[in-house]
């Protein structure tokens, strides 16, 4: 079955200015205002919001456009050239400097909503210019009731410099006013996850202790560090990777039904899944804890530099990570989440996989072949390349010959049964903070949460040397034996779309 979806006429956003402050660095030209051409396409962005680029270095509109357009053109084939210059034309690029103030007049002018209109500052810069650049908008005036502000990661690089960051943002925003982005919980697949949970009963009846006998998270990336190796280096997959994007993934699959589907309701779940994460210490680190660095090998028969090469020195930093997590609670306890992400591993791929306990006794044991194929149901949530969702089941083989037992699966892919393009997750947050809605937006005690639990493993993990694995397999064997001491394995990601 494929389902026509229109974007519905009420979809419109209110009226919202759009100040993208750093808005020629990298992140504006490929991530941000891609994603606002996308939904300017949609018409989803009335003439009523302004779209403006604010960047200390500031160049000619004309220059500023030539280098945006490729970026919009990769991920937005189906637009002609009038699409381009209606957005051109609606694009403003000023100079402001987020410590003197000055240019705030001209971000003023160019504004088009009033006071009383919701006015949206997008930090794609250094999150060491936070506190300035706060101090900036309240100082200049730029800041109103109404403003909204947008931080991406890194939320700090450990508790006390994320709580050291959140005080000096909320010295002048309002927690209501802060939208802290994770753009993972912008795809799809992740927002569909609570639609299957909270939606239908047959998964809600089994998602559980009683049923579920694990749960596996993967994130890999067959990319290297490439531009970001300075940044990387200081960080590693634990702090890159680990503290945000797959503690929010467990914290969406683990957490409580919330009363209602709103904001806080939403946060305060995953708070306390957060907290009830069971530490991981220097005593249980070793049954807990695997950490790779890449080697030299080959992605796609393509030869690939070491990490130690690509960065130019020495170094211990990991560039994978697996977990084995526990959740001390009614619902969880016995539960093993495995967490794994790495760079330069086999494919690209994001997956959430639930094995489900076996039945508790095979009545097809003596049958040909059966318990060979007797695999445990699994539901696969495929967040990239192809996203979507794949249930694992046993079925009896068509035709004469007994009961022969083959795998079978239920299939559900977003893009073979939706008649439109799936949004971007950037697309879909910038549209959520302009409706005010946060509830895909982290709130300062989960960023707290996540830190308080990461610490105490990235201060082990700088007592140990990360194991070799070669660039283009899925990382180190330990981290194989650690699914195989506690009698489970690693279930290869969907790597082709």
């Amino acid at each position: 079955m494929v389902i026509e979806s229109k974007i519905p006429k009420e979809a419109e956003i209110p009226p919202t200015d759009f100040v993208i402050v750093g808005g020629t660095g990298d992140l504006a030209l490929r991530k941000i205002f891609p994603a606002l051409f996308h939904r300017f396409l949609d018409g989803q962005i009335p003439e009523s919001c302004a779209l403006i680029a604010a960047a200390r270095h500031t160049l000619p509109k004309d220059e500023f456009l030539t280098q945006l357009r490729p970026f919009c053109e990769e991920v937005i084939t189906e637009a002609n050239e009038s699409d381009w210059q209606a957005f051109g034309e609606r694009v403003q690029i000023l100079a402001f400097d987020v410590k003197s103030g000055e240019g705030a007049s001209e971000i003023e002018a160019a504004c088009l909503a009033t006071a009383a209109i919701p006015r949206v500052f997008y930090f794609a810069i250094s999150p060491t210019l936070f506190a300035d650049a706060c101090q900036t908008l309240e100082r200049t005036g730029l800041k109103t009731e109404q403003t909204r502000l947008v931080v991406e990661k890194p939320m700090g690089h450990d508790l006390k410099s994320a709580e050291a960051l959140d005080d000096s943002i909320l010295q002048v925003f309002e927690e209501r006013q802060i939208y802290r982005i994770d753009h993972y919980l912008g795809k799809e697949t992740v927002q569909n996850l609570m639609a299957l949970r909270f939606a239908n009963s047959l998964f809600e009846s089994l998602w559980s202790n009683a049923h579920i006998d694990h749960v596996q998270i993967s994130v890999a990336e067959d990319v290297g560090v490439g531009s970001r190796a300075s940044y990387y280096d200081d960080f590693g997959a634990l702090r890159d990777m680990v503290q945000n994007h797959l503690l929010q993934l467990l914290c969406l699959v683990a957490m409580e039904p919330p009363s209602k589907f709103v904001a806080d309701q939403v946060r305060d779940e995953k708070l306390r899944v957060l907290r009830a994460l069971k530490p991981i210490t220097r005593e249980n680190f070793d049954r807990s804890v695997k950490l790779g660095q890449y080697t030299k090998g080959s992605i796609e028969a393509n030869p690939v530099s070491s990490y130690v090469d690509e960065v130019g020195h020495g170094t211990g930093t990991e560039t994978f990570a697996a977990l084995r997590c526990e959740i001390s609670n009614w619902r969880w306890s016995g539960v093993p989440f495995y967490l794994r992400t790495g760079k330069r591993l086999a494919g690209r791929a994001s997956e959430i996989v639930i094995t489900f306990k076996r039945p508790p006794h095979n009545i097809f044991q003596d049958g040909p072949g059966s318990s060979e194929v007797m695999e445990p149901n699994r539901l696969i949530i495929r967040l990239q390349p192809n996203e979507g969702l794949k249930l694992s089941m046993t079925s009896k083989e068509p035709g004469p010959g007994g009961m022969r037992l083959f795998p079978a699966s239920l299939n559900l892919s977003f893009n073979e049964t939706f008649k439109t393009r799936l949004p971007e997750a950037y697309e879909r947050l910038l549209m959520d903070v302009a409706r005010g809605n946060q509830t895909l937006f982290m709130r300062s005690d989960e960023v707290e949460a996540a830190w308080a639990f990461i610490d105490p493993i990235v201060n082990e993990a700088k007592r140990r040397k990360p194991e070799k694995y070669a660039a283009g397999t899925w990382g180190p064997v330990s981290s194989f034996e650690l699914m195989a001491e506690h009698g489970h394995r690693w279930i290869e990601p969907e790597v082709h779309g």
